[in-house]
Formats: structure tokens, C-alpha cells, sequence
């Protein structure tokens, strides 16, 4: 039963010791604290406040569950008092669980000094998930009962900040600021919940009001400025241009503004312009939007416009002679006729120069045909001038007159950029030959093989690729993007152990694992790519965790911006904070996090589609029947048995060593969080982080729910507009599997606006109308009716779906993928399997363009129907790619890594 007020009160000594223990909390004095707790505990067991106090304490001590349960367990017995509301709401916020705190905050509030609020518009706060409207009642409810406690107050105001509640966060900012009008930080907060809650004349009015109370203020205070440029945004978005250049020219005539860079944004645009570039020339946006002041989109410049455009480009030019981004921009706007000496002169001067970038910065040129035939002849020209030893005689006058010394250097570059285009065009066996002569030219450059390793990646050989890459990181030991950049072609290569074995020559040596210290370090390319490695051979499980890890870190970034809601108000950068929120505000869309999370989304509709899968994935305990390359390789290097047996008792040991090593980290992380003493305002966020219980993902790979946890990956992405097929894709093939036909109708026709003729879009179609069909007549009359609409506008229900597949295939009968599309839709329409056969095989028809990934679907598809031709494509696709290996057995792979890297004397006959 609740215990009343009266019942609540303790004994004078126990009083003053549960003051003591609110001292020592706030001190951080836990051990103390606990002590001094159990005291008051010992006579009364069931006061709730001092269990919560307590609970509280041995959470920041490393006892995270005891400690919840001691807090839960006071909130039970002292239903009615702020302080286990208090505490209960810091708990649930230092668990990241921002509603269910921002709950426990207004109860507190409510309950302040006894007082119950009870209003009509308020319901029970234990309702399963309060809508933004109600909540904001119940906070102001709560707000007009309690005048007081203003650190409550300012964290409710960060809770609803961090949700996103702007209509309570007006509210809360106006309370606290009629609380304490003297503290400038809530003038500010106020018109920042204006702003953030769409209502920017409000915001305007409260910003005015402020700096009229202002004197005295120095001159170029930095928090001044700031203030002043956040009001002149404000005016902007208002589209009040007018008033805010006079508040701009105003301000700055004053010396009230430090940023002079974001004050010369408006008055006397085309100069200010020009102050801009003449300040840092080779700032591309400064010359956008210079000519933007001028009514010119640089990047679509008219024919009318373009002499004109030219001209300026030429002055600017002149004006800026130590910066090449004008004539850059030249390039872009000038016609193709006019093209050649423009592009002649900045092609000549980068390769003299060697400009190592030179290529990347030329080729979205390229996009005009005419313009890349042009850089072709003039490059070409020089290689062949250069052969000769001699300057070409097209190069400007300026640069023939200096010595021939430079002629070498210039050649090598000059074939380093042939290489590049010609890969890029898809010649990729004239770009290797360019690239053997400027290898042999000077083999010590690491450009020349990370360019081979890339272009050899791009046809398909990812050994020779890593092979390649390596040879450059050997050129430079102290390079970290070498490094890296090996690393990262290893794990494509399938071999993962030697991957890390690179990556742990620049990670802490005193790490658990160089993948361990790359994780804490938030390595978004680490484990992307070592999940796609494990994905690829089929430790799902790996892969899985590898993309879970991806999530949490994301996770990480949203809950990190709730520091800055406090910080930015009393630091005055209100701008970057603005600029923060809408970054995170778009978080979820950043391409590291789409792909593991359709990746992840993918893999977990396999389990649910095949669940014998896990079974194959594992098999006695956590040992792999799929072996990786790094261990094929072992196998194929000569080891003896005595060896090999050696070899697993070694690894076995370095396993429990890091198994030990990980045991030990998490005993120094949990006593080193209860001994640091932190200084965050309520004591709240610093609870220690919780002990991995799966480190291998079996958790992941095994749970009953596989299509639950693929839509709490996809789920953050729903809120954006994400131009993704495979998003849509994926959301249509865990929300079909999930009976939510809502959905997967909304996620067809999203996909449908994007491509409606993309093969993927074409078999999901077929997919649903067939099962559509099937459904029992149970749907709830709405959901029918939409769906049956929706579906109709897709597939007219006058076409039979095997039309509607003859169809497609005749129309799409010279797109490798789309025949592959046509091939599934048939396996999903019950077609024999030689009839999909003959269709599948309908891609090696001289007539089809076959990409290399959609061979490599192709051979994936025959093995997935348990096609008997599927080796009959295998090998087909390796006369076809002949530069590749991604066709070869993993065993032929295994011989091919020993033998370039000299360690495989003799060969095995490894049979196809």
C-alpha cells in the first residue's frame, strides 16, 4: 500500500542521515552512501525513498540490475513521492529510454511537496505510449503546480528536445523563463523552442525583447555574435531580407559581429561575393554562389549566358592567379567546341605539376561525350610526344620553355592518368598494360598499385586487388591510408585474418583485438566490410554482429546530441546547435547504416524463409562448416597433420586469452566507472556500459523473432525520404513475411516511382499478387480495399501473371538483369526447372551485356534452385571474365594467393 506524507517522514536521526545521503550522492561518495543507506534501512526496510537513493548508488557502482531493482522496488512502496520519481526518471535517461524518463519527471514534478495533480485532460500515466498532444498537457499540468525545482524543469525541457516534443518544449522554456527571467539562457531557450516548433515571429519577438535589456555589451563578443546571426537567420527564414541586411550592416558598423565570413552573406551580394573568393579562391560554393547573385546557375549555364559567364571566370582568374578553380569551372561551362585549348593548358599544367588527383577532378567531364574524346587525344598525345623524350607540341608556350628534365616525371603521370581513364571507360586490359609500363618505369610510386589494385577489384580479382594494394602499403609502412586501404582489399578477398593481422599494425597493441579497438573506435568502413566478408562465406552470424555494431554506434550519435541541449544554451552557440539538430535529424540516411541495415534485413528473411539455415551455419557448438580462406589457404600450404593439430591447439589457446583479456577489460571498465567521480548536473547519464553476453552473434543468428529485429533496423529509415530500391525492397520483403500488407503495398509503390521496370521491383510484384490470390478472405475490409486498389494500379487483374512475366522477358530480352528477374518469376510461378534454366542461361547470348555482379546473382540463383548446370555457368563466366577469379573453387582461389605471394612450391591438381 502507497504510504502517505506522514508515514513517509523518518525519525530525526534517520532524517539527518538520509539528508547525508543526498549530500554524499551528489558528492559522489558511493561507498559512503551505501553505507549511510543501509543504516536507514535496517529500521525501515520499506522506505521507498532511501531504496531508490540506494539503487541509484550501486548503478553507478557497476551493479546496474540490483540496483534497478532496488529503484523499482522503492517506487512501488512511494507511489506519491517526487524523489522516487526523481530518481526512477534519472535511471530510465541514463538507459537512454528518453520517454519513459521525460514519464517519470512530470510525475515528480506533480508530486512535488505532496501536491496531486488531477486534471481532466491528464490520463493515467501508466498508458502504453502517451501522444505528443496529452503529454503536453500533462507537463503543463505538472509545470503550473510547481515552482521550484528548476533542474527537473531544464532536463524535462532536454528530454523533450532529444524526442523532438517542440509544442511541450514551448511550454517548458516559457515556465522556466517567467521562473527566472534574469538567466539569459532561457530568453534564448525560449526562442529556440519558437524556432524549433515552426512559430518564427514568436521567436523573433522574444530574441528583440532580450537584447533591448542588453547594456553595456563589449565590442566583438563572441556570444553576442553569435545571437546576432542567429537573428538574422530568423529574419532570413522569415524571408525578410530587407530588415536583415540593415540588422547585418547595423551590427557590423558597431563591431558587434566576430564571423565576418557569415556576416557578408546579403548587402552588396556581388562584391561580398568577390571579398569571399579572394579570401579562400579555392572555395567551389564562393563561385556558385557568386554567379548565383547574378541570376547564373554555374552548373546549368545557358548559351546566352555562357561568353558572359566566361568572361567573369577569366577575370576572376586573373584577379586569384595562385588558385586553378576558375579555369576548372571554365572547363564545365565552356562548349565542346570550345574546349580543347582551355582543356589543354589545365591537363598539360596538372601533369608537370603532378597532380596525383588530376584524374578525379577531370572526369565528371566526362559526362559530355565529345568532352572525353577530347581529353583522350590530348593525353594520348602527350604520351606519345613523351615516349619520343620530347615536349609535345600542342603544350602551352610557358611551359615548353622549361627544361626537359621534367620529361620523365611528366610521362609517368601522364600514363597514371591514361590508366584511370581508360578503367573508367571500361577498358580495363589497356589501363593494366599503361599501368605495367609506368610500374616498370618507376615501381617505388604507391599510386601505380593502388590504382592496379582498384582496377583489378573492378574486373573481378579481388586476391590480385589485395595482392596489389599491399605491395603499395610495403612501399610506405608509416602510411595509415595504405594501411587501411590494404586492409579493406583483404576482407573483399576473403581473407579476413590477414585483414586484421593489417589492421592491428596501427591499433592499440594493448587492445583486446585490432577489431575490438576499431569497433570502440566507431569504424564504420571496418565493419561494414568485415560484415560483408563474413556474409560472403556464410558466417551470418559474424555478420550480423558486425552490422548490430553499425546500429548501436548510430545509436550513440543520437543519444551524444542530448549533452548539447544544455551545452549550446549556456555556451551561446545556438547556431551550430540548430545546424546539429538538423544533422541529426538525418542521421539514419547515412549510407554506412543503409547498407548494413539491408544487409542485416536480407540475412534475417533468409532465416525465417529457411530456418534449417542456422543449422547449417553451425554446427557442433560454435565451430563454422563454412571455412574461410585464410584457413583453405592452411590447408593447401602443405601442413602436416602434426601441424594442423598444433596450429588448433595454438588457436585454441589464443582464443582463451582473449576470452581472459576480455573478462579482464570489463572488470577494469565497471571498477573504474564506480570509483570516477563525474560532474554532469543531475548525476544521471554516467551509468557503466552492459556486458556483451553474445560476442559471436549466436543470440542474433538463433532468435525466434528474425523478421522483428530486421523492422526495428529498417524502422528509422521509414521517417525519411530515402531514393533507395533496395530499401523498399527490403522493407516489402519483412512487412510481406509480417502480414503488414499495408506496408508492403506503400513500400511497391514507393519502388515503382523509382524504377518501374527495375527486374528486383518486377519478381516482388508477382511475388505478392500471387499470394495476394491465396490470402483467405479474413483481411479487414479497409486494409482489403486498399490493398486491392493499390495492387490493381500495379497489376491489372486483367493479365494473368504469366503473361504479365512473358510479357516483361520480351520486353527486357537484352538486359542481363531483367532475364534473371524473368528467371525468378518463373521459379515463383511453379515452372520447371529446365524451362528456367533456358531462360537463365539466356544471358550468355553474345546480343546481352552481362554485368559481373549480375553473373555472380545469376550463379547464386542456379545454386539456390539446386540447378545441375550451375557449374556449366561457373565455368562459362570464367572464359567470359577472364581477368577475374570471383569464378574460381575456393581451393583454386587458395592456390592462386599462395603461389603470387611465393609461399606454394608445388601445385595440387585441383579439379574445376
Amino acid at each position: 500500500m502507497t504510504p502517505t506524507p506522514t508515514k513517509r517522514a523518518l525519525p530525526s536521526k534517520e532524517s539527518s542521515l538520509f539528508r547525508e545521503l543526498l549530500n554524499l550522492y551528489e558528492t559522489r561518495q558511493l561507498k559512503k552512501g551505501q553505507k549511510t543507506a543501509d543504516q536507514i534501512l535496517k529500521k525501515f526496510p520499506e522506505h521507498g525513498e532511501t531504496l531508490c537513493m540506494k539503487g541509484l548508488i550501486l548503478t553507478h557502482m557497476g551493479k546496474r540490475e540490483e540496483g534497478l531493482e532496488l529503484v523499482k522496488k522503492g517506487v512501488r512502496l512511494d507511489l506519491t513521492s517526487h524523489i522516487v520519481w526523481h530518481v526512477f526518471g534519472l535511471i530510465q535517461k541514463g538507459e537512454k529510454n528518453y520517454e519513459e524518463a521525460l514519464k517519470s519527471y512530470i510525475q515528480a514534478l506533480r508530486f512535488d511537496k505532496g501536491v496531486i495533480a488531477r486534471s481532466p485532460c491528464a490520463p493515467s500515466i501508466w498508458c502504453e505510449r502517451l501522444d505528443d498532444d496529452l503529454l503536453v498537457c500533462q507537463i503543463t499540468d505538472a509545470m503550473s503546480l510547481n515552482q521550484e525545482n528548476m533542474n527537473i524543469l531544464r532536463d524535462a525541457a532536454h528530454l523533450q528536445t532529444q524526442l523532438r516534443l517542440y509544442d511541450g518544449l514551448v511550454d517548458t522554456r516559457f515556465l522556466l523563463l517567467k521562473l527566472r527571467p534574469n538567466l539569459r539562457q532561457n530568453w534564448i531557450g525560449l526562442a529556440l523552442a519558437y524556432h524549433l516548433n515552426g512559430n518564427l515571429v514568436e521567436a523573433r519577438r522574444v530574441l528583440e525583447q532580450y537584447e533591448r535589456s542588453l547594456k553595456n555589451v563589449p565590442e566583438y563578443d563572441p556570444e553576442q555574435s553569435d545571437l546576432l546571426l542567429y537573428h538574422v537567420r530568423i529574419l532570413e527564414d522569415m524571408e525578410e531580407f530587407t530588415t536583415a541586411l540593415t540588422l547585418l550592416d547595423t551590427k557590423a558598423k558597431s563591431r558587434a559581429i566576430v564571423d565576418r565570413v557569415a556576416q557578408d552573406s546579403g548587402a552588396e551580394a556581388e562584391q561580398a561575393w568577390r571579398t569571399l573568393i579572394h579570401c579562400n579562391p579555392d572555395n567551389t560554393g564562393y563561385y556558385y554562389s557568386f554567379f548565383r547573385s547574378k541570376n547564373i546557375e554555374l552548373g546549368a549555364v545557358t548559351d546566352p549566358d555562357r561568353m558572359s559567364t566566361l568572361r567573369l571566370l577569366q577575370d576572376l582568374s586573373l584577379q586569384n592567379p595562385h588558385t586553378n578553380t576558375p579555369k576548372r569551372l571554365e572547363l564545365m561551362v565552356v562548349s565542346a567546341e570550345g574546349f580543347r585549348p582551355l582543356a589543354n593548358d589545365y591537363l598539360w599544367s596538372g601533369l608537370q605539376k603532378g597532380i596525383p588527383s588530376l584524374f578525379v577532378d577531370m572526369k565528371s567531364l566526362y559526362q559530355d561525350t565529345r568532352k572525353r574524346v577530347i581529353v583522350e587525344e590530348l593525353v594520348d598525345g602527350y604520351r606519345q610526344s613523351l615516349e619520343k623524350n620530347c615536349l609535345p607540341d600542342g603544350a602551352p608556350n610557358e611551359i615548353v620553355a622549361e627544361s626537359d628534365s621534367d620529361v620523365p616525371t611528366t610521362y609517368l603521370w601522364t600514363l597514371y592518368f591514361l590508366a584511370q581513364h581508360f578503367s573508367h571507360i571500361g577498358q580495363h586490359s589497356r589501363a593494366l598494360s599503361l599501368l605495367s609500363s609506368a610500374i616498370t618505369h618507376t615501381p617505388t610510386l604507391p599510386e601505380l598499385h593502388t590504382l592496379r589494385g582498384r582496377i583489378l577489384k573492378r574486373v573481378g580479382d579481388f586476391l590480385g586487388a589485395s595482392v596489389a594494394v599491399n605491395e603499395a602499403r610495403l612501399l610506405d609502412g608509416q602510411d595509415r591510408f595504405l594501411n587501411t586501404k590494404s586492409a579493406k582489399y583483404k576482407l573483399r578477398a576473403g581473407l579476413i585474418e590477414e585483414a586484421n593481422d593489417t589492421f592491428g599494425l596501427f591499433t592499440k597493441k594493448d587492445a583486446v583485438s585490432p577489431g575490438a579497438d576499431l569497433e570502440e573506435m566507431q569504424s564504420l568502413l571496418y565493419l561494414t566490410e568485415e560484415g560483408d566478408a563474413h556474409r560472403r562465406q556464410g558466417r551470418l552470424h559474424y555478420a550480423l554482429k558486425k552490422y548490430h555494431a553499425v546500429r548501436k554506434i548510430f545509436e550513440e550519435f543520437e543519444d551524444d546530441q542530448f549533452d548539447f541541449h544544455g551545452y549550446s544554451l549556456r555556451k551561446f552557440t545556438i547556431n551550430i546547435y540548430l545546424n546539429l539538430l538538423s544533422w541529426e535529424d538525418r542521421l539514419w540516411s547515412h549510407p554506412a547504416y543503409i547498407h548494413c541495415a539491408i544487409s542485416a534485413s536480407q540475412i534475417y528473411v533468409e532465416l525465417f524463409d529457411n530456418p534449417s539455415r542456422r543449422k547449417d551455419v553451425l554446427s557442433t557448438g560454435k565451430e563454422l562448416v563454412f571455412d574461410n580462406l585464410d584457413k583453405t589457404i592452411s590447408r593447401l600450404s602443405g601442413m602436416s597433420a602434426e601441424e594442423e593439430k598444433k596450429a588448433k591447439k595454438r588457436a585454441k589457446k589464443a582464443q582463451q586469452k582473449q576470452e581472459e583479456q576480455k573478462k579482464a577489460a570489463a572488470a577494469a571498465s565497471a571498477a573504474s566507472a564506480a570509483t570516477t567521480s563525474t560532474t554532469n548536473e543531475d548525476k544521471g547519464l554516467d551509468l557503466t556500459p552492459q556486458k556483451d553476453d553474445d560476442p559471436d552473434g549466436i543470440k542474433l543468428l538463433t532468435s525466434p523473432e528474425p523478421l522483428d529485429r530486421a523492422w526495428k533496423l529498417l524502422s528509422p529509415l521509414l521517417r525519411l525520404s530515402i531514393s533507395n530500391l533496395d530499401l523498399w525492397f527490403s522493407v516489402f520483403d519483412v512487412a510481406v513475411r509480417r502480414g503488414k500488407y499495408l506496408q508492403a503495398i506503400r513500400a511497391l509503390t514507393r519502388a515503382k516511382v523509382l524504377d518501374a521496370n527495375h527486374p528486383d521491383l518486377h519478381v516482388r510484384l508477382l511475388h505478392f499478387r500471387k499470394l495476394y490470390e491465396s490470402l483467405p478472405s479474413s483481411l479487414p475490409s479497409p486494409v482489403a480495399v486498399v490493398v486491392s486498389d493499390a495492387l490493381e494500379t500495379l497489376i491489372t487483374r486483367e493479365m494473368t501473371l504469366e503473361t504479365y512475366n512473358a510479357q516483361y522477358l520480351q520486353q527486357n530480352h537484352l538486359n542481363a538483369r531483367a532475364i534473371l528477374g524473368a528467371a525468378w518469376g518463373l521459379q515463383i510461378l511453379g515452372s520447371p526447372r529446365d524451362e528456367i534454366e533456358g531462360v537463365v542461361f539466356g544471358t550468355l547470348n553474345p546480343q546481352v551485356v552481362l554485368p559481373l555482379k549480375t553473373a555472380l546473382d545469376v550463379l547464386s540463383f542456379l545454386k539456390d534452385i539446386s540447378s545441375p548446370r550451375a557449374n556449366e555457368f561457373r565455368l562459362a563466366c570464367e572464359k567470359i571474365f577472364d581477368l577475374s577469379t570471383v569464378f574460381k573453387t575456393p581451393d583454386q582461389l587458395a592456390i592462386m594467393h599462395l603461389q603470387r605471394q611465393g609461399t606454394l612450391l608445388n601445385t595440387p591438381n585441383v579439379d574445376d
